[in-house]
């Protein structure tokens, strides 16, 4: 049972990063279920619980499965956006007082250039912030400072390593993408 487990976990690992990771970039990720967490789920009720060992394993099992549902269900959300219309509304309005509130400030004895640092570093505090909320409400995109599939590329490295290192022989029922074989 463990060979076909590896190689599901690896189809699950490729999907996530070839398949999911540019839907969650588009936005089009939705409530689509990852097909190989069904032929995990499968394959372990398939298993044999005959000795106290393979009761413990089962168990570290369900942990683990509750736990990549879980990252799976954070993905998700996070793909979608977290912060509501109301809370932008509300930003770009406080926004827009702050900055009429300093042209409240503006003193005709100081020269053109201290007024013009005085709101020019309001406003670019302003602008900073919300471009980082910005990031903070979508962080799956493209270029400097998107969200990578990192932490999974690497653990589908080390799988792969290990299996190799152990020479143990897995067939994988997916092709390089996470796409279920023909």
């Amino acid at each position: 049972m463990a060979a076909p487990l590896t190689g599901q976990l690896i189809c699950y690992g490729r999907s996530v990063v070839n398949i999911e990771w540019p839907r969650a970039t588009e936005g089009t990720l939705g409530d689509q279920i990852n097909p190989w967490g069904v032929e995990l789920f499968d394959t372990v009720q398939r298993a044999q619980l005959s000795t106290p060992a393979r009761d413990a394993a089962y168990g570290k099992w369900l942990d683990q499965t509750s736990d990549r549902e879980g990252a799976r269900n954070d993905r998700i959300h996070g793909a979608v956006g977290v912060i509501p219309t109301p809370l932008w509304i509300v930003l770009f309005f406080i926004s827009i007082v702050i900055f009429v509130f300093m042209l409240f400030f503006a003193d005709s004895s100081e020269g053109a250039v201290t007024q013009a640092v005085l709101m020019g570093s309001v406003a670019s505090v302003i602008v900073a912030m919300l471009l980082l909320i910005r990031f903070l409400d979508a962080p799956f995109h493209e270029g400097l400072g998107g969200v990578k599939p990192f932490a999974m590329e690497r653990t589908l490295r080390i799988i792969e390593e290990s299996i190799q290192a152990a020479g143990a022989r897995v067939s994988t029922p997916c092709d390089g993408q996470g796409a279920a074989a023909s």
